[in-house]
């Protein structure tokens, strides 16, 4: 995963890149980058539909060579995005998104699972130029791990409706197919508001750091050089608009297998390190573990996603 903020922070000051003096360390807020709120007409509007939801959603498909920061977030230490799943209500309590490692409780063990645990943590949502639209506040984390994949979903205080209605801000959509190999891409970082954009080179059959391991990841072409801070970014698919996979680690160092420095291993067990390469993991898989309601069901027909 990508290393914790305030160690990165540390290791660029030590390297006189005094121009990251300031960023913030993993339990700070970062800084904004400004107060304006999304369109105040869109607040006047009558309540949204699902059907507005939809067409939306409809909307970003088209505008989809356009990808911006609209939907995005940022957490205290990472990035993610608002998210809703294929079969999502505008009604529906929303959903963000983010990595596993960038739980507020901290990094889940090999194996462990966190299901519907209590949470107040805030997301600053963003408008399409990277400024701060809202807060946003969760209820409980959902669904939580490192086992497997390494993601975070936040249940959040209120509804895609709503949302939309007072700060015309829809929800990203997450793919419900699997990412293709050569497909362009962005890496879409709320929490530096930044914008990195590559291909999918390829998959992984698992990917090694640490006491961790992950299946089926995917890897980036070499131009997206995402960095600490970066992790829980939405990968979306220009083609699309959708999301595909959500940014997590890449290996820094050129070590094998260690933190910070994830390494490849392939059905026969070779190993291959790839320094300056960074992964994300798939997220086709979490729809098809959500009921009505986005209520998380993980013994539902074809859900994936480790258990408690």
């Amino acid at each position: 995963m990508k290393k914790p903020l305030i160690g990165m922070l540390s290791t660029l000051l030590l390297a006189g890149a005094t121009a990251l003096a300031a960023a913030p360390a993993a339990t700070a807020a970062p800084a904004e980058t400004g107060a304006t709120t999304a369109a105040a007409a869109a607040a006047e509007t009558s309540a949204v539909t699902a059907e507005n939801v939809a067409e939306a959603a409809g909307t970003q498909v088209r505008a989809a060579a356009a990808v911006n920061f609209a939907g995005t977030v940022a957490l205290s230490n990472c990035s993610g995005s608002l998210v809703r799943l294929p079969g999502s209500a505008a009604t529906d309590p929303a959903l963000v998104l983010s990595n596993g490692h960038c739980l507020e409780s901290g990094f889940p063990g090999p194996g462990e699972v966190v299901v519907n645990q209590a949470s107040s943590r805030t997301f600053s949502l963003l408008n399409s130029t990277g400024g701060k639209a809202a807060t946003l506040r969760a209820t409980k984390v959902v669904y939580g791990t490192m086992t497997d994949t390494d993601v975070s979903i936040y249940q959040l205080n209120t509804t895609y409706a709503s949302i939309q209605s007072r700060y015309g801000i829809a929800p990203l959509t997450i793919a419900a197919g699997h990412p293709v190999q050569g497909t362009s891409i962005k890496v879409v970082s709320g929490y530096w508001k930044k914008i990195y954009s590559c291909s999918v080179d390829g998959f992984v059959y698992r990917l090694k750091e640490g006491s961790w391991t992950w299946k089926d990841s995917v890897r980036y072409t070499s131009s997206c050089n995402t960095i600490g801070g970066t992790s829980g970014s939405p990968v979306v698919d220009v083609n699309t608009g959708q999301v595909v996979a959500v940014n997590n680690t890449g290996n820094e160092d050129g070590q094998r297998c260690t933190d910070n420095n994830p390494c490849e291993v392939d059905q026969n067990g070779v190993v291959t390190v790839r320094q300056g390469i960074n992964y994300a993991q798939e997220t086709y898989g979490i729809p098809a573990c959500f009921a009505a309601g986005n209520r998380l069901d993980l013994t539902l027909p074809g859900c994936t996603l480790p258990r408690p």
